[in-house]
């Protein structure tokens, strides 16, 4: 079958993953309001494209925190990715290098952060980190993500309690006896109760600041007093992301909330975005809107069932195709000449 849009391997990955790996994997928290409105908002997004410019040459690099990368998708954080590939975490890196672009390794990962790094050094890697009740754990992880060459801290800031996801607890779901949390063995031992800490606030990020020298940004963002407050602690950048609506239910689309959030910012710091990305079209309303660059969850993952660093490279590159197309057909040749004007809602 050709692989030919990102819903083609979807359906490859709802056909051939074990059911409780692909419900884990698809979940939203309760009825998925949130997580089908991050795909369904941008259908309500409409382009201005402007006519008879220069399209022949097509520069769709762009930069985030100074580093270059091909095009400007990059791999969301997301956990387990041994439940889709035997290589996991490894294979995510090594696709992310060959199409030069940034991959944020969770703290959830089924590969340790070295085998990570061994995999496909040189590459551009970012670390998520949640922050456990057990803070000396937390803190040995950033300093081991450092020390290995990961170029920012990515803190997750939605996550003081799981959301409930039904299927997953109607699956009983847990990691095959096989697979292990690799940067957390030996913590379990040391937190009996939920590893998440429900107590962490905006004076945490001082504390993370006087561990590491890392640029610090920040992912669960969806509001501008969340927004102000990132900025007034003095991180580096902005994920706007609702966790693919698998935490608050009801929560706005990412790409909604983006608009309040770039205005909030007003060029600070940096802007990213996650959540419903499905196609290159996608991609370039997000950037007129005024994200730098987005990231996908989800859609890698399908990449990983088809064909592991392969298949995610394929993922990656119909995005890439897809951007340079609708970039040259909505009238821009470069990513400097995205902006609002190239957007409207529309009225339905």
């Amino acid at each position: 079958m050709a692989m030919v849009c990102l819903s083609d391997f979807e359906a490859y990955a709802k056909k051939y993953l074990p059911k409780i790996a692909w419900d884990f994997f698809a979940a939203g928290a309760d009825e998925c309001s949130t997580r089908d409105e991050n795909i369904l908002a941008y259908k309500r997004i409409r382009f201005r494209p402007r006519m008879l410019r220069d399209v022949s040459m097509m520069d769709i690099r762009t930069k985030i925190l100074g580093t270059e990368i091909s095009f400007p998708v990059g791999i969301a954080p997301t956990g387990f990715h041994q439940l889709a590939w035997p290589d996991g975490e490894k294979s995510t890196a090594r696709a992310a290098k060959a199409m030069n672009t940034c991959y944020i390794a969770s703290t959830y990962s089924t590969c340790t952060l070295e085998e990570i790094s061994a995999a496909a050094p040189g590459g551009l890697r970012w670390f998520q980190l949640y922050i456990h009740r057990n803070r000396a754990v937390s803190q040995q992880l950033v300093q081991r993500a450092e020390a290995l060459g990961f170029q920012a801290l990515v803190l997750t800031a939605d996550l003081p309690y799981t959301g409930k996801r039904r299927d997953d607890v109607r699956n009983g779901f847990r990691l095959p006896p096989h697979m292990k949390l690799k940067n957390l063995e030996g913590a379990f031992e040391v937190c009996k109760m939920s590893l998440l800490d429900p107590s962490v606030t905006w004076n945490d990020i001082y504390w993370l600041r006087s561990l590491t020298h890392l640029p610090i940004i920040i992912k669960g963002i969806l509001t501008k007093e969340d927004a102000e407050l990132a900025v007034r602690h003095g991180v580096q950048g902005i994920i706007v992301s609702n966790h693919g609506g698998r935490q608050l239910d009801g929560g706005p689309a990412t790409i909604d909330a983006l608009v309040e959030i770039v205005e909030a910012v007003r060029g600070r710091v940096e802007v990213y975005l996650d959540g419903g990305i499905r196609k290159g079209s996608d991609v370039l309303k997000a950037l007129a809107l005024g994200a730098k660059c987005v990231f996908i969850g989800r859609p890698a993952l399908w990449g990983l069932a088809y064909k592991g660093e392969e298949g995610l490279q394929d993922v990656l590159r119909i995005l890439q195709d897809e951007f340079r197309l609708s970039m040259a057909l909505a009238g821009c040749a470069s990513v400097s000449e995205i902006g609002r004007h190239l957007v409207q809602f529309s009225k339905l």
